[in-house]
């Protein structure tokens, strides 16, 4: 056999018909149909296709009345998805937030002071100097900080009276809502969270400002608590009832594994969504694909599961879009 015959034969093998859909993205020639370029990413594939899938998720969900938790890295409330997040609390849209510390502090320092565009390329040591902090390229005013811890400090004045008088140790979801109800504005997450009932919980609260608040309070008044075992009690029995629960994840960490292990306690989730740009080759939970919560058994065998890679702040608002705010 000659190599001419071996390479065609190599190359240009006969494949089989495969059933699926036939890739093709939007054609501008129709005009500019907002609505209609986002359903063609069902057919456009690589992560426009995961896109499409999501939203075939979460609006089952949300069809069969799902329990939905709602996880987010403080990032996304640094930024403008905060206000995404405020629209699903204010309209009940979800039944359980998870955030970190830095998810509850900014959305309550934001009620305070503005955030400001600014550059990922700022020079570190002159934004230093100007007390500007830099996340990403926003920049956040060192005097926010300031702002918050006067307003933070009589509210731990209050829970501690109450600790010395009853015994009564605060739980970190407790504080939340109290934050929500004293900052008492409504572009605020937890004032909708607070006046909606909605729980909340933060597995990492001393993990940024509010744990530095902690930490003067504390060197004031040594034997003032903050009860987490509680919070992990109540977090872990949301999952029991439920018919059938879901997962919305915006980012990792401890947010994304908090709200699996605990759908881990009814044997899985029946949905999940993931949104992050975090990668499994090193084996973290925030990088895992939902395939490796079925092993955990934090998703259900059979459940509707998908994970875009990409970044949230330009994905969460278009598939709200086409979810919640349909």
């Amino acid at each position: 056999m000659d190599e001419e015959k071996i390479a065609r034969e190599n190359i240009l093998r006969r494949s089989e018909e495969f059933e699926g859909k036939s890739i093709h993205g939007y054609d501008f020639n129709k005009g500019v149909d907002y609505n209609k370029i986002l359903e063609s990413f069902s057919t456009t594939g690589i992560q426009a296709s995961n896109f499409s899938k999501s939203v075939e998720i979460i609006n089952e969900m949300i069809e069969k009345k799902a329990f939905i938790y709602l996880g987010y890295t403080s990032n996304m409330v640094t930024s403008g998805i905060r206000e995404i997040v405020r629209y699903l609390a204010e309209n009940k849209k979800v039944n359980v937030l998870v955030t970190t510390a830095g998810g509850i502090e900014e959305d309550i320092i934001k009620c305070l002071g503005d955030f400001k565009l600014g550059s990922f390329n700022a020079n570190g040591e002159e934004l230093r100097e100007k007390g500007i902090n830099r996340a990403g390229n926003i920049f956040i005013p060192n005097s926010r900080y300031c702002d918050f811890e006067d307003f933070i400090m009589p509210i731990f004045e209050e829970f501690y009276k109450l600790q010395k008088e009853t015994g009564k140790v605060v739980t970190p979801s407790e504080l939340i809502w109290k934050l929500g109800e004293k900052i008492d504005n409504r572009d605020s997450i937890y004032f909708w969270a607070n006046k909606n009932k909605i729980p909340v919980f933060c597995p990492a609260i001393t993990d940024g400002s509010l744990g530095d608040m902690v930490y003067f309070f504390k060197s004031k008044h040594p034997d003032f608590l903050i009860d987490v075992a509680q919070d992990i009690w109540e977090l872990n029995n949301t999952t029991f009832g439920p018919d059938e629960t879901g997962i919305i994840a915006l980012g990792g960490g401890a947010v994304k594994h908090s709200i699996c292990n605990a759908n881990m306690f009814r044997n899985g989730a029946n949905y999940a969504v993931y949104i992050n740009t975090a990668q499994e080759f090193d084996g973290s939970d925030s990088g895992a694909l939902p395939e490796e919560a079925v092993s955990w058994g934090k998703i259900l065998p059979g459940a509707k599961k998908v994970k875009i890679h990409g970044d949230a702040s330009i994905i969460f608002p278009l598939i709200v879009a086409k979810t919640f705010a349909k």
